[in-house]
């Protein structure tokens, strides 16, 4: 029996908002964890491969949590977003105040094939914020009603998004980005720092018999879920990691002897999961 953590799901409101992307599955309900995990641990390097919407290492960078991170992302249309981010965001932010999402210039950069990082970037971060949940995979659909009936305007925030974009671009000396498989390399990124990296990871997942909305949410939702756990009992570097609480997942947690506390809560659809915390020391329970 796993152990109910101590520290309680958050209200997402009350979490500063600092990633422009809507992500399925987005972690921001877990910063309390996260800040109480990096005050503990203290390293020098968080390293997040898979970095999706990237709110833990915002969090982690922008709170002066670690000195430095890493981000790693293998989906193309992702990783694009966070290299225009990074290294053109005055262009991103110029593109985000001139653009009017209408159903027309949506279908129209929806069909575009970019020519540019840059174009690419603002071609992902449009479909994020207007598609129903944000989902970037093939076949997603546009908002219709969104909230308050706002429709393709109701996640589209112009100055907000500027915002968050150029905050960003204030702390991108200290975010390095990588494009391609976090699994392979992980252990490239953790040579040499011992304890004073610090892992964070969400893995994609879809449990075996379970529920299969991976495979309908992501491009690259199958890793090798033994191997993962296999290469952190091998390394020092402290981690956390989230799971579905799935008998294959205790499985491992158990054989690895790691430390697992769940938590209760409510997904887009209103339904209750739980979700594993994971680490290598006992920290939550």
């Amino acid at each position: 029996m796993v152990e109910t953590s101590r520290l309680p799901v958050v209200n997402v409101a009350t979490v500063p908002q600092r990633s422009p992307l809507r992500y399925p599955g987005g972690k921001t309900w877990l910063v309390p964890h996260i800040r109480e995990w990096l005050r503990h641990t203290q390293p020098e390097l968080l390293i997040e491969p898979f970095a999706g919407g990237g709110i833990v290492s915002l969090t982690a960078v922008m709170e002066g949590l670690v000195k430095d991170c890493v981000m790693v992302e293998i989906d193309r249309d992702v990783a694009a977003f966070w290299r225009a981010a990074l290294e053109n965001g005055e262009g991103l932010i110029d593109q985000v105040a001139h653009f009017e999402p209408t159903m027309d210039t949506l279908r129209g950069i929806e069909g575009a094939c970019p020519a540019s990082v840059l174009e690419h970037g603002f071609r992902t971060l449009v479909l994020n914020r207007t598609r129903r949940g944000g989902v970037l995979a093939r076949g997603a659909s546009f908002s219709k009603h969104g909230e308050n009936g706002r429709g393709l305007l109701s996640r589209w925030y112009p100055e907000t998004l500027a915002a968050r974009l150029a905050a960003i671009q204030d702390y991108a000396d200290r975010i390095a980005f990588f494009e391609g498989d976090g699994m392979k390399l992980l252990p490239l990124l953790l040579r040499g720092w011992g304890k004073d990296a610090a892992v964070f990871l969400d893995p994609p997942y879809t449990a075996r018999g379970g529920k299969q909305s991976g495979l309908r949410l992501y491009e690259h939702s199958q890793i090798d879920h033994e191997a993962l756990f296999g290469l952190l009992a091998d390394t020092e570097a402290n981690f956390l990691m989230t799971y579905d609480a799935a008998p294959e997942i205790f499985e491992l947690v158990q054989r690895h002897r790691f430390e697992a506390v769940s938590l209760s809560m409510k997904n887009g659809h209103h339904n209750q999961i739980d979700e594993l915390v994971i680490t290598s020391e006992r920290l939550f329970a």
